[in-house]
């Protein structure tokens, strides 16, 4: 855990001393913005969020009126991590599991070094690992030991079940990091729910041969969520074409929500290292904090 949690901080470090020389030293913004609490009205400017519009004050004619915030010094910033069977695909220690622990252990360390509060919730099918929101180091200490130290209940994915726990357990207003491969169907309505109540971020990792099948004839694919082996011919170049097809189009579908939905998207793939990514990450959320 020592060794691990070096490793994680050097990270953090590293991405910190990065985006605080390119945004002379805003860093802090990636995990504010979120909690915030209703502070007073005033006429709408051009630019502003329709969401903050209110519309009982505006309907009374007299102009349109937007809500203002101010921070809420209590910040939370929960990890939804989904730990499915799907996450376990990629070279020994770049598994895409592997590399959304590695990320959301980054961040926790960003998160308790800015003082917000910090909580987990790693899911499958079901809830596997829960820990409620805590300041301070050793709060980091204990949210990094669960993403890290937790043996799987269940193999298998429910993104649907897992946003909707989450809307169920956060009732404050709070900074959702969410990191999964979204390999799933169906929970495109509970994942903008929990966008119009929080501040979302999406996580998609994903891993080369996803996309790209090796030709190897025909094969063994062993789907670790249902248990079972299934036999492909991968020198079928409609098959390869079809995995790749698809491969793109969920991408793409996901990308869409995230933008129709304001909701931060960041892709890595498990050949990549996370720290660029991540400064991309800061530094877009930096500008969106900005223009709010």
């Amino acid at each position: 855990m020592n060794e691990l949690l070096k490793k994680l901080r050097r990270y953090e470090i590293m991405i910190r001393k990065v985006v605080n020389n390119q945004l002379q030293g805003d860093y802090q913004s990636i995990f504010k913005g979120a909690g915030l609490e209703f502070d007073d009205l005033r006429p709408y400017q051009y630019g502003d969020d329709f969401r903050t519009i209110e519309w009982k004050v505006s309907a009374k004619g007299h102009g349109t009126f937007v809500k203002t915030f101010r921070e809420d010094k209590d910040q939370s910033v929960y990890f939804l991590i989904d730990i499915s069977g799907s996450q376990d695909i990629g070279q020994e220690g770049k598994k895409k599991i592997d590399i959304g622990k590695e990320i959301a252990g980054v961040l926790t360390l960003a998160a308790v070094f800015e003082g917000s509060q910090v909580g987990l919730i790693s899911y499958s099918d079901q809830k596997e690992k829960i820990i409620l929101p805590g300041k301070g180091p050793k709060q980091g200490v204990k949210i990094i030991q669960g993403i890290f130290g937790h043996k799987n209940i269940s193999q298998k994915t429910n993104l649907t079940e897992m946003f909707n726990f989450a809307l169920n357990l956060i009732k404050k207003r709070s900074i959702v990091i969410v990191i999964s491969d979204f390999i799933d169907e169906g929970y495109e309505r509970p994942f903008k729910a929990l966008a119009q109540r929080h501040d979302l971020v999406a996580v998609q990792v994903t891993d080369p041969r996803e996309s790209a099948l090796p030709t190897l004839g025909i094969i063994p694919v062993y789907d670790k969520e249902e248990g079972r082996t299934t036999w492909v011919n991968t020198a079928f170049g409609s098959f390869s074409k079809k995995i790749a097809d698809t491969f793109t189009s969920e991408r793409e579908h996901l990308k869409t929500i995230c933008k129709k939905n304001q909701i931060n998207y960041l892709g890595i793939s498990t050949k990549d290292d996370i720290v660029i990514p991540l400064i991309e990450l800061f530094k877009n959320r930096n500008r969106t904090m900005k223009r709010g």
